[in-house]
């Protein structure tokens, strides 16, 4: 393997140098016209929040607590259930015994 020192040469074509010359101008420009978009937009005013649309959120936000609160009354309510037919089946099978 050969070692690599100030007096070793290498070879690169014209289209070489020309493709990354291309490539570095590509990706400058490409972060410098990102950066301008960037302050265009911290200058523009933030968005509106309409009423409605502050309405209508409120509005799913409370239709999904109140369904949440119905399905843990029905959990609740069958739970109740399955501890009554656990009981039972113990109180059951003391009996037998």
């Amino acid at each position: 393997m050969a070692e690599l020192s100030e007096e070793t040469k290498l070879q690169v074509s014209i289209k070489t140098l020309i493709a990354i010359g291309v490539g570095l101008a590509t990706l400058i420009g490409m972060y410098y016209t990102l950066q301008e978009e960037i302050e265009e937009a911290k200058l523009l005013p933030e968005p509106e929040v309409s009423r409605t649309e502050y309405d209508l959120k409120d509005q799913l936000i409370r239709e999904s607590i109140m369904n949440t609160e119905d399905k843990v009354n029905e959990n609740g309510d069958k739970l109740d259930l399955i501890e009554e037919r656990i009981y039972e089946l113990n109180t059951n099978t003391k009996k037998k015994k």
